[in-house]
């Protein structure tokens, strides 16, 4: 069975990113980037499959410029077989990356494909699941448990009511939640084997994908700072603070 994991180069998630002065976009000058969190999850669970005997083989493939590669050789170090980059140059929205991945599949024809729910950057949360009505695929989303048998997968996924499985044919496609694992960490004799596995550069145009925009990023903005919080003397003043101050009740 061939598995294909989709991963994202975002800015690690231990930095505290910063608007530009101008508020067009995030700043990204000598900020360390990393594999989006959820997708670092898809390419362990991809690699538990094959090291249950389960898949045959792991591609990842991540779509952006050059410096994306990074990620996809971490991605092998971290036991993927081969690597797919798809060429573009700066952000892409959900929906081209949607049908980029549509390409790659229509090229590997992977019988299951694993994503991340959603990236931290943009927090779209949608790519997963316009890549499974392109694609005709049956998908499990927020996948916390992933059991591969006889031709199906089953994806136990969280629900506001609590957890709820579903039975998929392969071909198919999961996204993955925070407790579906824990990813290991690549070693250094890895790392350096990595350097030698086959990484491919595909660009829109082989894949038979024109790269629109439909969305316009307006400004890029910090929250609100927070007020600092105060001590109140009894019950019945924070009653009036939260009556008459708050008007949180009434």
């Amino acid at each position: 069975m061939k598995v294909l994991v989709a991963v994202k180069r975002v800015v690690d998630y231990n930095v505290k990113v910063r608007a530009k002065a101008d508020g067009s976009d995030v700043d990204l000058n000598n900020v360390k980037m990393a594999i989006n969190p959820f997708c670092e999850i898809a390419v362990e669970e991809a690699v538990r499959l094959k090291e249950a005997g389960i898949a045959t083989e792991v591609i990842a493939v991540s779509v952006g410029d050059k410096s994306c590669q990074e990620q996809i050789r971490t991605s092998l170090a971290l036991g993927a077989d081969r690597g797919i980059q798809v060429e573009t140059g700066g952000s892409v929205e959900p929906l081209v990356v949607a049908k980029l991945l549509k390409g790659v599949i229509d090229k590997e024809q992977p019988q299951l494909v694993i994503l991340g729910k959603q990236s931290i950057d943009g927090d779209n949360n949608q790519t997963g699941q316009m890549l499974g009505a392109l694609a005709n695929m049956g998908q499990g989303t927020f996948a916390s448990e992933v059991v591969v048998e006889d031709g199906h997968v089953n994806v136990t996924r969280e629900i506001d009511g609590g957890l709820q499985t579903v039975r998929l044919t392969l071909p198919a496609i999961v996204t993955t939640d925070l407790r579906l694992n824990e990813p290991r960490y690549a070693s250094l004799p890895n790392i350096m084997k990595a350097k030698k596995k086959q990484l491919d550069v595909y660009t829109p145009d082989d894949l038979g994908v024109a790269v629109t925009s439909h969305l316009t990023q307006v400004k890029v903005e910090p929250p609100a700072e927070r007020k600092a919080g105060i001590k109140v003397a009894d019950v019945d003043e924070l009653v009036d603070k939260l009556k008459n101050e708050a008007k949180v009740i009434s």
